[in-house]
């Protein structure tokens, strides 16, 4: 990841955006490489068209001349697989290690319900697989975030399905959140175009969480999409463990802009006790001034 862009960098706050219109592509096929129409579930976004490069993160399944091309768009549980066709249409088996890892998967439903972020494993000849189920029936977005070997980083995005009976999960404005008895807090505003202060602190138990653990390079790692296309901003945090000058905790810090006011979904990573754990917030945004 540099991810998206990256959205972020590990070794810094890195951001990953673009204003202008935004495109979805899907399993059927990737978007155009010229240009592309939003599909995705409406809103204020619906209808308009731009070029691949003016797209925010994930809405795009092709990009310069690289498409995520899945081997089955509804995928049997328990398995999933892709490659990455390159520019000469053949699967691209040379990517740079970003944060510790060649690709990095992100999975969720388009209501941003079933979180996953998950690593998979390249065959010689360029497949990807990682077991992976999807926990309910419904459309599902995935983003694949990767640089190809001395190339730019980027991230593109394809749909998923699963059959079943969809209940649309909803989410109220929410700056706490508690997993496994450990209680996040998220303060700081998005503001569309602008660079915004993000902090989040975790506590177990009402103690301060001071020994968080290196994941993938960091003390935690945010994931932002826009609510409604799923428009999708990596960030991480300020700082990197090792360095010096950057604490276990409990606060991790980052720093990221979004492209749009709207509501977002954001999802935090984090280690402790040698467990992952995924902390999920809802945030809304303002118009910058």
């Amino acid at each position: 990841m540099n991810t998206t862009a990256r959205l972020a960098g590990f070794g810094g706050a890195l951001v990953l955006l673009a204003a202008g219109g935004f495109a979805v592509g899907t399993a059927a096929g990737p978007v155009s490489a010229a240009t592309s129409e939003h599909e995705g579930t409406g809103g204020e976004h619906a209808g308009m068209t731009a070029p691949v490069d003016d797209l925010p993160g994930g809405l795009a399944s092709s990009k310069d001349g690289y498409t995520f091309a899945v081997a089955d768009a509804t995928p049997e549980p328990g398995r999933f697989s892709f490659t990455i066709t390159g520019p000469d249409g053949k699967p691209v088996t040379g990517f740079d290690v970003e944060h510790e890892k060649k690709l990095h998967l992100i999975v969720v439903r388009r209501d941003t319900a079933g979180f996953r972020h998950v690593h998979p494993e390249m065959a010689p000849d360029g497949t990807w697989s990682v077991p992976l189920t999807l926990p309910a029936a419904g459309s599902y977005r995935a983003f694949a975030d990767f640089t190809p070997a001395g190339g730019r980083a980027m991230t593109l995005g394809t749909d998923l399905s699963v059959a079943g009976d969809y209940r649309p999960a909803t989410y109220a404005p929410s700056r706490t959140a508690r997993v496994d008895g450990y209680t996040v807090e998220l303060a700081g505003d998005f503001t569309a175009g602008r660079t915004s202060p993000l902090t989040l602190t975790v506590t177990r138990g009402g103690a301060p969480v001071t020994d968080l653990q290196p994941y993938l390079g960091a003390y935690g790692h945010l994931v932002a999409l826009r609510e409604g296309d799923l428009a999708y901003l990596h960030v991480h945090p300020d700082g990197a463990p090792g360095d010096g000058k950057t604490a276990a905790g409990p606060q991790v810090k980052f720093a990221a802009e979004v492209p749009s006011a709207g509501t977002y979904r954001l999802f935090l990573d984090f280690r402790h006790g040698d467990v992952v754990r995924t902390a999920e917030f809802t945030l809304t945004t303002g118009h910058g001034h």
